[in-house]
Parts: structure tokens; sequence; C-alpha cells
């Protein structure tokens, strides 16, 4: 079965909230409430229940919808390998590093990126598909595609972390700040069970997205869509670099108690200190991450996964 990259980041999602417990065994998976968190028609949720089926991590009920099986760690182990496609990742974190190294011209085809990475169209089509997703790249007019402007410096990274705490504390304070207990909850089992280890082999990509949702998340709870806005926007802009940061996962696992902590002061009421933990959270990651940048910018670039070098360089000795 042919699988977007849409259809697998949702499916992806959805093994995730099992893994966490945010959506344990017996729970049912409402196509609209999935379709309104991703801000996608309901179509390609409808697909990835149905991937998910096939892996059976779901089961599906004829008049009742979906809901999530019990399967063992093992086999949801095996859903999230299987859908994170490990060539695809690969390749996708080359491109995101030569991206960044000022390799790659600023407009490409598919066919460009298809000989360069020595790629299929099917996986060409595949990466491209999550690079327009996560909102990297752009369709030109036209024909083929352009890299969006993102963050490519450690001190524009650093600009972005400073805008940051600007707004991210002052979006706590916001009078018609209220929380969302669903959501609360997800993001609550999600840190959680990165905290406790439960979650095996999460690489950068992976827990740059646990935490961009969870500030994103509280960034909408503040009832002004200004706020939410900003902090979607920052994130896309600091994306790549974030990947770059945080190559070594290891000093981050901390991040996930200080999410935690901040969601006890929250669900406390007690806002300025929530606040003030979000200013203090925010500027110890900018100073761990701009000190891993600095030392990255400082020797030779290095592909971020060695399959992914190999593959190209083959590709550029024929």
């Amino acid at each position: 079965m042919k699988t977007s990259a849409l259809t697998a980041q949702i499916a992806l999602r959805i093994v995730e909230m099992v893994q966490t417990g945010a959506a344990p065994p017996g729970s049912h998976l409402p196509e609209d409430a999935i379709a309104e968190e991703f801000r996608v028609s309901r179509s390609p949720v409808r697909e990835a229940l149905q991937q998910l089926a096939q892996l059976r991590i779901v089961k599906q009920h004829r008049n009742r919808g979906c809901f999530v099986s019990q399967a063992p760690r093992s086999a949801l182990e095996q859903a999230r390998k299987r859908l994170t496609r490990g060539d695809d990742a690969a390749i996708y974190r080359e491109i995101a590093a030569q991206r960044l190294d000022g390799k790659l011209d600023e407009e490409f085809t598919e066919a460009d990126l298809g000989r360069r990475f020595d790629l299929s169209r099917a996986e060409v089509g595949r990466v491209v598909d999550r690079m327009a997703q996560e909102g990297w790249i752009e369709r030109r007019p036209g024909y083929g595609w352009a890299f969006v402007p993102v963050l490519t410096t450690a001190t524009s990274f650093d600009l972005s972390y400073r805008f940051r705490r600007a707004i991210e504390p002052a979006a706590l304070l916001e009078p018609t700040f209220t929380p969302d207990r669903d959501a609360f909850a997800r993001c609550r089992a999600e840190q959680q069970a990165l905290l406790d280890g439960k979650i095996h082999g999460t690489d950068s990509v992976e827990l740059f997205g646990f935490g961009s949702r969870y500030h994103e998340m509280l960034a909408r709870c503040s009832g002004n869509p200004l706020f939410y806005d900003a902090v979607q926007r920052v994130n896309r802009l600091r994306r790549l670099l974030e990947y770059r940061a945080m190559t070594n996962t290891r000093p981050f696992r901390n991040e996930a108690k200080e999410h935690l902590d901040m969601l006890d002061l929250v669900e406390a009421g007690k806002m300025k200190q929530a606040s003030e933990y979000m200013d203090r959270h925010l500027d110890k990651n900018r100073k761990i991450k701009l000190r891993i940048l600095y030392v990255a910018h400082s020797r030779p670039a290095k592909p971020l996964e060695q399959k992914a070098s190999t593959r190209t360089e083959g590709r550029m000795a024929k």
C-alpha cells in the first residue's frame, strides 16, 4: 500500500500516543478529532487508520469507528520503524544537513533531487512530500520546488530563542489563557514516557516533534491566535538547526521533566511562576544548543547519516 508522508505522519503520531499511554488500549480514535489536530481532511486520517489496522495497532468496528488494540510493545516499535522508513529518514537528514551547509540550490526539481541523492521516483516523492508538509520547501509557480527561508546560522538561532523568550512566557499570562484538559493529558503522557524511557530510539527529528507540539499547545491555550501563529512560525524556521543541535539527544532528556513541571504549575493556576519557569527553560536550552552549534560550525560538516552519505558518494562517482 503506497503511503504518503502525511498519512505516515498521522499514523506515526497515533502510534506514539499509544506508546506513551496518551491513547491506551480500548481508546476510541475519532476521525474528526484527529483531522482537527492535524488540520487536514478526514481522507488521510482514514488512510492512516486503515494502515494501522493492517499493522494490528487499531481495530476497526463497523458503524463504531476505530479503537486502540492491545498491541505488545514489540509490535508498536516495529510499526514505528516501518512508518519512519529508515532509508527515507537518512536521506531526509542528509538533505537537511546540505541545506544548512549551503550545498543545495535554492530552487530544484524532483529529478534534480533524485540524481543528486541516487533516489528512485517513489523515494523522492516521499521525501519531498514530507519536506513540504513540514514547511521548509514550497512549490514554485509552474514547475519545481524552492527552499523557504529558514535559520541557518548560530546567530539567527540565538535570535529565535530570544524572540521565544519574549512571547512564550507572555502567552502564559494572557487573561484568556484556558487549559485544554485533553491536550494537557496527551502532552503529559508523552513527556512522562520520554522521561521514563518508554520510547526507544528517539532521534532529533522525533524529539523536536514532541517539544514543538508541547510549546505550540501552550501557545494555543493562551486564547490569543497571534501567539499561536508566532510560535508555529518560529518552530518552522528553527527546525533544521534544531536537528543539528540535537544530533546527540542525551543532553535534552531533562526537557521532559521541565515540561511536566510547567504543566503542574499551569494546572495549579500558578501562571506567574509558570511564565518565569518558561523563561528559564528557554534560556537554558538556548545556551546548551548554541554551544553545540558553535562547535559544529568550527569543524568540517559531516553527513547526519552514514548511509545517506554512502549513497550520495556512490552516485557522484558514477
